[in-house]
């Protein structure tokens, strides 16, 4: 029989280079994978369109889509997971800032859904005491979901605003950026020595920071459970072939190993008032995912 064919949007990153590249196979399963220049930008077209039946999204997105009753389960396997102390950044040239003084203060964000920026409210919440409904979010784009609305002190730049100029221009206080590298003098990073801080919130809260996940479709799973053991066979095997983490492995694979990054991602999001209850970990899964390691 002719393996079954899945559309899938996933992205090229080491832990799924074998599985991307065709270097691994299956006569169960193959993969129609979405051609798309930045895998996030397809994210509406999972949880809106509900196009794909293997779908990376972003854990903040499918914990959204649950709430609203999208049709997708979790996959244990993290295709993307890093710290995000470093990609909060001012523009020294005003004075200094601390966690502490954005108070009241503007922070310009792609959109307050980002998973990025949801671990960055996490930290100042719970580690320097900010209150996040006093801060102005300034946005670019609108959450993934459609169903979510962004809370009263959410606004969005005018269209065609670019965020690193308004900070320059003295229009944000803080903005969340993409990339790591500071490209310009004048930027500093917020939280002071983001790396030692990202080691020490490790060691506190003994979990790494889940950016992007793999879901699939969940009639998928009811009715065809083989497949979905496949699909999880086949993550775990590319990740298997991809070069070996560092001391410590951002791209967890299986429940078990990841129960605890899940459930303060829960915590986190919950907090921020992103999700309208707090989701336990088995509850994101179902009988054929929970399984899996």
């Amino acid at each position: 029989m002719s393996p079954l064919r899945l559309k899938t949007l996933l992205g090229d990153y080491p832990t799924t280079r074998a599985l991307r590249r065709g270097e691994l196979s299956s006569p169960r399963v193959a993969f129609d994978f979405a051609d798309v220049p930045q895998v996030a930008s397809a994210f509406k077209r999972t949880v809106r369109n509900l196009e794909f039946d293997v779908s990376e999204l972003a854990i903040v997105t499918y914990l959204m889509a649950k709430a609203h009753g999208k049709p997708y389960v979790l996959l244990p396997a993290v295709v993307v997971g890093r710290f995000q102390h470093p990609f909060l950044v001012y523009n020294s040239a005003r004075g200094e800032l601390r966690p502490q003084d954005l108070n009241g203060r503007r922070v310009g964000i792609r959109s307050y859904s980002v998973t990025t920026t949801m671990w960055l409210r996490g930290v100042l919440m719970n580690d320097h005491g900010l209150d996040i409904d006093t801060v102005q979010w300034v946005t670019t784009e609108e959450a993934h979901v459609a169903e979510f609305r962004d809370p009263p002190n959410v606004r969005r730049a005018p269209a065609g605003c670019d965020l690193l100029a308004m900070l320059f221009d003295g229009e944000l206080d803080a903005i969340v950026l993409g990339d790591k590298t500071l490209k310009d003098p004048r930027l500093k990073r917020l939280i002071p020595d983001p790396d030692r801080a990202a080691q020490e919130w490790h060691a506190r809260n003994r979990a790494i920071q889940i950016n992007h996940m793999v879901v699939v479709r969940d009639s998928l799973s009811k009715s065809n459970p083989d497949a979905v053991h496949e699909v999880f066979r086949l993550l775990k095997e590319s990740k298997r072939l991809a070069p070996p983490p560092g001391e410590l492995d951002m791209t967890p694979i299986g429940l078990e190993t990841m129960r605890r990054d899940l459930d303060i991602a829960i915590e986190y999001v919950h907090q921020q008032k992103l999700i309208p209850r707090r989701f336990s970990v088995d509850e994101i899964v179902d009988d054929v995912t929970r399984k899996l390691d």
